[in-house]
This record gives structure tokens, sequence and C-alpha cells, in this order.
């Protein structure tokens, strides 16, 4: 159980009747307050699709998404979601949705290869969103103006909490620090990508990320991306690239570095053939998401995701993931933390 964290005398502030109803306030206010600020109208979202479609997302490319076979189809695959960053665009197209406005969705999805920890799961709960953009706003202003946008409605979220439960007090500073991947790296060089993540986490509170999935100057990527949802490869200023990144909160209770969305400006057709060629994946023009695309068929957008169990945790000030969302879990990981004061659902 190495990778499971005990907080030195943890006690959860609500009880289990408690946090039920503090999990639907969070999860019925926060979706008003994206939506409002953001414009988005809500939509019904596919627990699986076809596999041939290329719809599904691909997460760091290595993830194994759930398949099965459908007799009724001759057995073609279809594939439980991971997300839905392209089905998002797509949906944004047949609507029909002009630039300024978007959708969000409940996404479920299962990752059978996440590793069990506080914070991850196989079962993923996150509010899913897109925005449809003109080509003028693909920039760094766009991406800024949107995180502050979304930090907000986690502000007033967390006010509104506070109101129901006056022992849960919010966490967030005034305002989201925005960093450059580049800039952390030379900042703390000898530090891994996590480790830079934790110090700019715990010394601002907040921290947008830029530029997540693009060969840096040691060679590496920050972290992983898949080549055909975020637009990782696009300069910018400084001679940096990326018009993406990750919304980074410090957590207490845990004390580390605390992903609560990952997000971004959305590739246009020259970004999709360059990152598809950095990434050694160009068969994937052959399939109907890329061909409309390539094509010019797609609005511009930009979209993320915000984790629903992940954003109730830390608001209610939790020590796992299984304390607000029913799940699997290993034995010990229950045993061990029920002998802690950790309830899991």
């Amino acid at each position: 159980m190495k990778d499971l964290i005990i907080p030195k005398d943890y006690k959860s502030l609500l009880d289990l009747d408690q946090t039920e109803k503090a999990i639907k306030l969070i999860k019925d206010q926060f979706q008003l307050q994206l939506s409002s600020e953001l414009r988005l109208k809500r939509v019904t979202a596919p627990l699986i699709v076809m596999k041939h479609t290329g719809l599904n997302d691909d997460l760091n490319g290595v993830e194994r998404p759930v398949a099965f076979p459908i007799k009724a189809l001759g057995d073609d695959k279809a594939e439980v979601v991971h997300s839905l960053a392209k089905w998002k665009r797509y949906m944004l197209g047949e609507l029909r949705i002009p630039a300024g406005q978007g959708l969000y969705t409940d996404m479920n999805a299962l990752r059978p290869d996440e590793d069990f920890t506080n914070i991850h799961s196989l079962y993923v709960d996150q509010w899913d969103w897109e925005k449809s953009i003109t080509k003028d706003e693909r920039s760094l202003d766009t991406l800024k103006v949107t995180v502050q946008q979304i930090y907000a409605a986690l502000k007033r979220t967390a006010y509104i909490l506070q109101e129901f439960y006056p022992s849960i007090e919010p966490q967030l500073p005034e305002k989201i620090y925005f960093i450059h991947a580049e800039e952390l790296l030379l900042k703390y060089p000898e530090l891994s990508p996590k480790e830079r993540e934790s110090k700019v986490a715990k010394e601002f509170g907040a921290v947008f990320i830029i530029g997540i999935g693009s060969e840096m100057a040691n060679g590496e990527p920050h972290d992983g991306r898949a080549p055909d949802y975020d637009d990782w490869s696009t300069p910018t200023v400084n001679g940096y690239k990326g018009l993406n990144g990750d919304i980074i909160l410090w957590n207490p209770v845990l004390e580390i570095a605390f992903e609560i969305s990952s997000m971004g400006i959305r590739v246009d057709e020259e970004a999709l053939e360059k990152q598809l060629i950095i990434r050694g994946a160009e068969d994937r023009k052959t399939l109907m998401f890329h061909k409309k695309l390539l094509a010019g068929e797609l609005p511009y957008s930009i979209g993320g995701g915000i984790g629903q169990s992940r954003l109730c945790m830390f608001l209610l000030q939790k020590a796992h993931i299984g304390e607000v969302q029913s799940s699997i879990w290993p034995d010990k990981m229950r045993q061990k933390c029920q002998e802690s004061g950790i309830f899991i659902l």
C-alpha cells in the first residue's frame, strides 16, 4: 500500500449522511456556475462509442479501453469511453452551436489501467465541456480567460458549500497562477514533473500549467497528451509551445498537488497533421473524426474535463476519493482506510 496516504489524525468534517447531501449540493451548484460562466448547455453523453469512429480518447496513448463485440453488428467492437474529448467537438458541429457558446455533459468512464491511490479510481466521473470559438480566438489569451472563468465557478461553489456547512472553510486562494511547463522546468530542473507540480502548487495554492504534451528543453514532455484533441505544438511566446494545460490545486489534507482539470484549445487542421506525425499516428487520418477535422468540417473549439469526484473530495476535505464515490478497491486498501477513520463508500 505504498501509494496510500494516511493523513495524521484525519477525521472527516461530515458524517456519511451529510457527505451524500454535500456531494449533491456541490454537483448541482458547480454545473450551474460553470454553464453560466462559459455559456454552456447540457447534453446527454454516450457511455460507449464504436471503435472504428476514432471518437474515444487515447489519454496518454497506452491505456487500454474496456472493449467488447456487439453480436447484432457482426461482432463490430465498441469501447467504453475514456473521456469525451473528441465526441464533444463532433457534437458542437452536429448541433451547430455558434462561437461563444458550448455544451457540457456528465461523463462516466472506466479506466482499468489506473493505479489505486487516494485520488485515482477505475471509475471516472467528470463534467466534460466544449465551447465553439473562432480561429482568431485560438490564443493564450482565450485559454487564460477561460481558466479564470472556471476558477471563479470553483470559488463560488466553495462559498456556497460553506453556507450550508460552516465547518468547511474554503481553501482556494484569491487568484490562479499561470506558468508554462518550460518555465517550471527552468525553475526546478532537478525535480521530476510531479515534484515540480507539488512545489508550485504549494507555493501558489492554485496553478495552471501551460503546454503539456510537447517535448521541452530536456527532451521530454511534462506529461503525455494524445495528438488529436489538445493543441500542444503551436508556438506561442518566448519560444514556448502549447495552447493547453492543467488546473492544479494544493491539497492540504494529503499535502500533494491535486489535478482538478485537463483542458485546452483543440487542434486545428495544421496542428493535427503535425501532432499525428510527432506521435507516429498518421494512420488515424482514415478515421471518421480525423477525416472531418482535416476537411475543415468541425468547429474550432476549446474544452476540457473537470473531475466531479475530485472536486467533491477537495471541497469536502476528504482523504480518499472513495469517500465521495462508489467503486472497486483492493481489500487491503479498504481495511487500512477503515482502521484510519477513512470510510469508503
